[in-house]
């Protein structure tokens, strides 16, 4: 992984994932609980033990908001969203090639992996 300011012990896997291509999420080994982000304890049974499953990448918008970046005004605002994914767990992401200009709320996304300053990121677009 190039850009290792995005990876700790906890979500290696996840970047390590995103580089195939594949959206990981972190599932408790004991219960079968998925959480994101990852932790090295269960919130739900305190286990240590976990695995990781693959994703379907397909979910729906809970919440969003237009981020402008504060030291760069030229650049396009972005679509900041929490994504409920389909497997229940929630992630922030971007929206990306959205065909209009909101609202998002409840609109069906899939992953949509990109080159992100070196490292292939989880973004979102509209389902079709």
């Amino acid at each position: 992984m190039s850009d290792t300011r995005r990876s700790a012990p906890d979500d290696a896997f996840f970047w390590e994932g995103a580089a195939d291509g594949v959206l990981l999420i972190q599932r408790c080994a004991d219960c079968g609980t998925l959480r994101h982000p990852p932790a090295p304890m269960c919130g739900t049974c305190g286990s240590l033990a976990w695995d990781t499953q693959v994703a379907s990448g397909r979910g729906r918008i809970v919440t969003w908001i237009s981020s402008l970046h504060p030291n760069r005004p030229d650049d396009e605002a972005r679509i900041v969203i929490l994504v409920q994914l389909d497997e229940g767990t929630r992630l922030v992401s971007n929206l990306v090639d959205s065909p209009h200009e909101g609202p998002y709320d409840d609109l069906a996304v899939v992953v949509d992996f990109r080159d992100d300053r070196g490292t292939n990121t989880p973004f979102f677009r509209v389902a079709q």
